[in-house]
């Protein structure tokens, strides 16, 4: 090889070297600390008259039920009844149509004194519930409005820090998946239970660790004609306004997301740089990336036929809103289209509950999405204890 060549070879293999490390990386971030860490905490307020949500063009939106105590996630039971968890309350309120008109006229309280219920899936007769330091499960016979027993405790969690604990279950009713938060921010040596979701027997027995490094998993789903379980999740703050990103992603069994020592993929974190070096090695980069601080909570793939083709299978996420961002973010129910089993780019679908201007203030905060038998779209929104209907205009 001619002398001459040599340094352009040599420049070559950096910049290909770069690449494969930007590619093991993920995407390109803003560096930690490229915006102060800023504490803008919303404030809620009533819904000023003039104010209305907006969506795509031929979406119209509507209040499914309202004077709720802050409802957050929503299952329907096996005879089409809507049970809502009032984590607050700690209540599970239950929503019937009696008149087959689209809304609830009768509501019940099914179960109450509970601690922040959460994640709620039924399965073999049983409600399970998952609370922030446990898993129980009631009897439950088609049409109950009241728990006619006692909870039967399957499994204890941790408590304090993140708490949300959602619930879901195997297509073949199986396995049972238990989605839990860490305790901190980013500090490492925290319980190994913790930033993980958890795979068990549906009575709670051989608990394992299904996909670890996951800050604060909330959404579970099932992506609809294949087995891949996603997740949406809440990512660290006090780097930026820009980092870390949430995300959405399919979880691989066994995987590590990187929390606390990297975050999308092997970026390291600054508290933890060069710390467990094989571990940020194999650090998976997340499929979707939503908007730093925008707190990703429920999760669901659109299985109905009610909106237009383009919506069939794609999923839905409610962003709860920033407190550590100079501009919000979230505030909103974003949708991921997808193709070819593929995620394409996140946009808004229903936006609006933020008021914008120099402070935080918004009159609701989306946390769960659920679709309808019916095909609509439910919201529950606990900022303005409502849940909303979205609707196509051709629609049913």
């Amino acid at each position: 090889m001619k002398a001459a060549f040599r340094p352009v070879l040599i420049a070559l293999v950096a910049v290909v070297s770069l690449c494969a490390v930007a590619v093991a990386q993920g995407p390109r971030l803003p560096a930690p600390f490229a915006t102060p860490s800023f504490t803008n905490r919303s404030t809620v307020v009533p819904k000023p008259d003039a104010v209305e949500l907006k969506l795509p063009a031929g979406f119209t939106v509507s209040i499914f039920a309202d004077n709720l105590q802050a409802p957050r996630t929503m299952v329907h039971a096996p005879n089409g009844d809507i049970f809502v968890a009032q984590s607050n309350a700690g209540s599970i309120l239950v929503l019937r149509d009696t008149n087959n008109d689209g809304l609830p006229d009768q509501r019940n309280i099914y179960a109450q004194g509970m601690k922040r219920p959460f994640g709620m899936a039924f399965q073999n007769g049983y409600l399970y519930v998952g609370e922030e330091g446990q898993v129980v499960r009631y009897k439950y016979q088609a049409g109950e409005t009241k728990a006619s027993g006692m909870a039967e405790k399957l499994l204890e969690l941790p408590t304090a820090g993140h708490w949300t604990r959602n619930v879901i279950f195997s297509a073949d009713g199986k396995k049972m998946y238990v989605a839990v938060g860490s305790q901190s921010n980013k500090n490492a040596g925290e319980d190994p239970r913790r930033a993980a979701i958890h795979e068990y027997n549906p009575d709670g027995t051989e608990q394992r660790i299904f996909a670890s490094g996951i800050r604060n998993p909330v959404g579970l789903a099932w992506q609809p004609g294949t087995n891949a379980l996603w997740t949406a999740v809440n990512e660290r703050d006090t780097l930026g306004d820009d980092l870390v990103p949430d995300y959405a992603t399919s979880v691989k069994d066994g995987g590590f997301y990187g929390w606390p020592y990297s975050y999308i993929g092997s970026n390291p974190d600054p508290e933890h740089v060069g710390k467990m070096p094989d571990l940020v090695k194999r650090a998976i980069v997340p499929d979707v990336l939503i908007p730093a601080h925008s707190a990703a909570l429920g999760i669901a793939f659109y299985t109905g036929t009610q909106f237009p083709e383009r919506y069939r299978n794609g999923a839905f996420i409610a962003l709860h809103g920033s407190w550590n961002r100079s501009k919000p973010s979230g505030y909103k129910v974003a949708f991921v289209p997808f193709q070819n089993g593929k995620p394409g780019p996140i946009e808004d679908f229903v936006s609006g509950w933020n008021l914008g201007g120099e402070t935080n203030t918004a009159w609701g905060r989306p946390v769960g999405v659920l679709v309808a038998r019916d095909g609509s779209l439910l919201v529950s929104d606990d900022g303005g204890g409502r849940i909303w209907r979205v609707r196509y205009s051709t629609g049913r």
